[in-house]
């Protein structure tokens, strides 16, 4: 499958942006965002990239009102934006600041991500009235990590899918030091109560975590009752939900996320997330206490899949984008 790719610059960043080729005239398009993994670059996304395109157009091919294209660029400090390898390397790679280096660096990306959507349609159609009418966002990894964070924090990005991606920083890097045995998971104890505020995850880390992860905004009033897990069932939300609902509804009103997991995931095993999902889906299902708000969230765990973007993810995450940009309206998405 050939589709159109271009190079451009915009607001200082590198970008690549697949099917604009294919838009026909003054056609507005869904712009689909993608994020590559850690020790990656933008060029990993590709074959995603033209899988996605080529679909839509080939289920579209009479006269569709919208086109769709997406953009990809390197995530910060990796390919052609890095600045130090290492600091791109986990605690096994010998990089001390692993949590701190590895949040900065998905959490920057996906402050960038606001600022080209601000960005680009002027550098993609500066003659035209704004033509971009729907964004949604698809990471794998380190980019699945990216693609939550828009979803919570960027108005415009209305659905996103994150694919071995995790929602919950804090659970996924105490897992990780226990798995390779680092003293601030042991110090205070065999259950790793001593892992955060340690050196491996300093209090100032712990309070940018809080501020911007989606377990550490949504599930911030149960976690100060309850500890890191913070949810496990309908019981722990009572007296809670106008705080709780206040949260859902800034954060995740309209919105829709579809999670692909490898059940044998070691690096970033959906566990980690599972709290999160499962509290939203308990409260935006059918019966839940926070239902008839526009939210849809899917998740998928495949089996004998480990940290991998397999084909059956990838048929899946195409099918997923074509249902959201058939179903976007097109009405203006600046």
């Amino acid at each position: 499958m050939a589709v159109s790719s271009a190079a451009r610059l915009v607001a200082g960043i590198q970008l690549t942006v697949y099917g604009l080729d294919e838009l026909s005239p003054d056609q507005p398009a869904a712009c689909l965002w993608l994020f590559h993994g850690r020790l990656s670059s933008q060029r990993a996304m590709q074959p995603v990239a033209a899988r996605c395109i080529d679909a839509w157009n080939s289920q579209n091919k009479h006269g569709q009102a919208k086109g769709l294209i997406a953009v990809s660029f390197d995530q910060r400090n990796h390919g052609g934006r890095t600045v130090d390898a290492k600091a791109n390397q986990d605690w096994a790679g010998g990089n001390e600041s692993h949590a701190a280096d590895m949040f900065g660096i998905y959490h920057g990306t996906a402050l960038d991500t606001s600022l080209l959507i601000d960005h680009l349609a002027v550098a993609l159609f500066p003659h035209y009235p704004a033509r971009i009418v729907q964004h949604l966002a698809l990471g794998v990894s380190l980019g699945g990590h990216v693609a939550w964070l828009l979803l919570l924090h960027e108005p415009r990005i209305t659905a996103a899918i994150s694919v071995i991606g995790c929602a919950d920083y804090t659970r996924l890097m105490a897992d990780r030091a226990r798995r390779k045995g680092r003293a601030s998971y042991t110090r205070a104890g065999e259950d790793g109560s001593g892992f955060v505020g340690s050196s491996d995850f300093p209090p100032a880390l712990v309070e940018t975590v809080d501020r911007w992860d989606p377990a550490g905004v949504l599930l911030r009033p149960l976690r100060e009752k309850k500890g890191l897990n913070g949810y496990s069932s309908l019981r722990d939300v009572e007296g809670c939900e106008g705080e709780l609902g206040e949260l859902l509804d800034k954060h995740l009103r309209g919105k829709t996320i579809l999670i692909l997991g490898g059940e044998e995931d070691e690096l970033v095993p959906p566990a980690m997330s599972a709290p999160l999902i499962r509290y939203l889906k308990d409260a935006s299902g059918e019966t839940g206490w926070w239902r008839d708000r526009g939210v849809e969230v899917a998740e998928q765990s495949y089996a004998g899949v480990g940290h991998a973007f397999s084909e059956q993810m990838v048929e899946r995450a195409v099918g997923f984008v074509c249902e959201q940009v058939s179903r976007g309206d097109l009405s203006i998405s600046l």
